[in-house]
């Protein structure tokens, strides 16, 4: 078990060193449930790189508000010694939420997680996205994405035969 003596680090980089890491993704357009969106679109090129430089680690986890408590308990169960937390676009408010939404989890500490969506929320951006006015997303997917806790499985990362990364449902 992850215990509160378990260093928890955020970090804007995957360090060389880490061990268990959760690369976290509130951006719209990153699917919550298997793989991720169009490499094309910014935030998912944002999240491939950085899953991609946290390949090395082990385990590595994609992580959003949708499965950040399964993903909580399955880095709970492994009892790593350290816990990286990388957001993969740390100028979106969401990112952050995230990660110290999955910190206060993994630590067992309570999380206000409407204070911590305040930043995106009062944001032009949110207000946009919630017009549903930007093409191909619908007001609706921020609505799933930010529904916290939705499923209860941990996205596990790993390196596929040929090299790709393979996001898959894990239990």
């Amino acid at each position: 078990m992850v215990s509160m003596a378990t260093p928890t680090t955020i970090s804007t980089e995957v360090p060389p060193s880490a061990r268990a890491v959760a690369v976290l993704g509130e951006e719209p357009g990153l699917p919550a449930v298997a793989g991720l969106a169009d490499a094309a679109e910014p935030a998912a090129a944002a999240a491939i790189q950085v899953l991609s430089r946290a390949a090395g680690s082990d385990p590595v986890f994609a992580v959003s508000l949708v499965v950040a408590a399964a993903t909580a308990r399955r880095i709970r169960e492994l009892d790593p010694d350290e816990v990286t937390l990388v957001p993969s676009r740390p100028d979106h408010p969401e990112d952050p939420a995230c990660v110290a939404y999955l910190k206060a989890l993994l630590e067992e500490q309570p999380a206000n997680l409407e204070a911590l969506l305040t930043p995106l929320r009062s944001s032009d951006r949110y207000r946009e996205l919630m017009a549903g006015t930007t093409p191909g997303f619908p007001a609706s997917d921020l609505t799933l994405a930010l529904d916290a806790d939705r499923f209860d499985f941990p996205l596990p990362v790993e390196r596929g035969p040929h090299g790709y990364l393979r996001v898959r449902r894990s239990r």
